[in-house]
């Protein structure tokens, strides 16, 4: 792009990637891993103070995720996967249950052919890895700063910086900065929210007994709760929570003394993983299905939480948001290593395809699995727990079941496989 500053030069990049949480800089990774020659610049709101572990990004914090098969295949392409796994905990079976109702299933890595049927592992250990990376590279980075102003122009787009006061234009504008972006909504492009009037809590449980990689998803009438196991914390096994309940339950729950809030973690799961023994911090915030209205323009992609945050019952938000960044940087660089115009949107329709049906099945399964569960009515129960005996009967539903918590359902052997 020319310069169009009329007082001096105005920096051009081919990405600037709104938002350095742990898809903007997955995707600045990816693309300089495929082409070093891309010009990229990553804008962050926060500070980032201190380095690896220590780091304070909000989306680095105690909070843990499972990262899919698939995301392990994708991290494992852009050759971070042996920092990630020390830190990871395999998670070789996943338990289903439904609270008060007979029916499970259960499902083992053994069975779907793989070596773990995930990976759960704390964000600041992400963020640790992939800032690692990222000091090695030469991408740009610029934080704290936030965008003032966008302007759409016939090659691009100009943008703000209100920290800085620079003005700077890119061929292409990624908006990675969380759900409801305040970035996105600048430029007219909205976030629809549909509340599930629940708050998830969340937090590390110190466990008595080994978890032995198992993972447990348990349907109550608060709502779906999981807990999934971590690496051990100075010898002593530990896993992650995640706790769906109604608001009340959940204010009377952050406010409890830790030794309530175990015996009642303990009462409403049961003793399936032996006692529980500690709990560290608590967060709780409100769950909702949030989706952008518009996920391409011309030379602008809305992409992880801005684009869709889901429901954390099936653990799926990060790990098809990391499908969307993969998949939008192999599109990218296949039309700029031919000479086409990676902004346009011609190509960024392209990307929306080739994630249309994967996104849209993984929302409505993250959407209707708590609905399901949530339903009081016996007949409902009954069909569900029905469906619970089937497939822990059933080797060909089990499948497929865990073919869609791997990321495989709708790209069978997932990205770099």
């Amino acid at each position: 792009m020319s310069d169009t500053s009329p007082g001096g030069s105005i920096k051009n990049y081919d990405l600037v990637i709104v938002g350095g949480g742990m898809v903007g800089i997955s995707l600045a990774l990816l693309l300089a891993q495929q082409q070093p020659d891309w010009k990229l610049l990553l804008l962050e709101a926060q500070a980032y103070e201190g380095s690896g572990k220590q780091n304070n990004h909000p989306s680095f914090d105690s909070r843990s995720t499972a990262l899919s098969w698939s995301s392990r295949k994708i991290f494992q392409a852009a050759g971070l996967w042996s920092q990630l796994q020390p830190h990871t905990s395999a998670i070789n079976n996943i338990h289903v249950s439904d609270r008060g109702h007979l029916g499970l299933t259960r499902i083992s890595a053994k069975e779907a052919g793989v070596e773990a049927l995930g990976y759960v592992i704390e964000n600041r250990w992400i963020g640790a890895v992939l800032l690692e990376k990222l000091a090695e590279t030469s991408i740009e980075m610029m934080a704290p700063e936030r965008v003032e102003k966008m302007t759409p122009l016939k090659s691009g787009v100009r943008v703000d910086l209100a920290h800085s006061g620079e003005t700077i234009q890119t061929s292409l504008l990624v908006i990675a900065d969380g759900a409801n972006s305040q970035t996105a909504q600048k430029l007219g492009i909205l976030s629809h929210q549909q509340p599930y009037g629940q708050q998830g809590i969340i937090a590390n449980i110190g466990l008595q007994d080994a978890h032995h990689g198992v993972a447990y998803e348990r349907f109550t009438d608060q709502g779906p709760m999981a807990m999934l196991p971590l690496p051990d914390f100075d010898g002593s096994p530990r896993c992650a929570l995640v706790w769906t309940q109604l608001p009340e339950s959940a204010e009377k729950l952050m406010a409890a003394s830790d030794k309530d809030f175990l015996e009642a973690l303990q009462q409403s799961f049961g003793y399936r993983m032996g006692m529980v023994k500690k709990v560290g911090e608590r967060v709780a915030y409100p769950l909702a299905l949030t989706t952008a209205s518009e996920q391409v323009r011309r030379n602008i992609v809305v992409l992880g939480n801005a684009a869709h945050s889901l429901h954390p019952v099936a653990g799926q938000g990060f790990n098809l948001s990391l499908r969307d960044v993969a998949t939008l940087a192999d599109v990218l660089g296949k039309a700029k290593s031919v000479g086409a115009d990676f902004a346009s949107l011609e190509i960024l329709e392209d990307y929306q395809q080739q994630q249309l049906a994967d996104q849209q099945n993984t929302l409505m399964f993250s959407d209707n699995l708590p609905k399901l569960f949530a339903q009081p009515s016996s007949a409902v129960a009954l069909g569900r727990n029905s469906g619970l005996v089937m497939m822990d009967l059933l080797p060909s539903l089990r499948s497929g079941f865990a073919k869609f918590g791997m990321g495989m359902a709708n790209k069978e052997a997932g990205h770099g496989s």
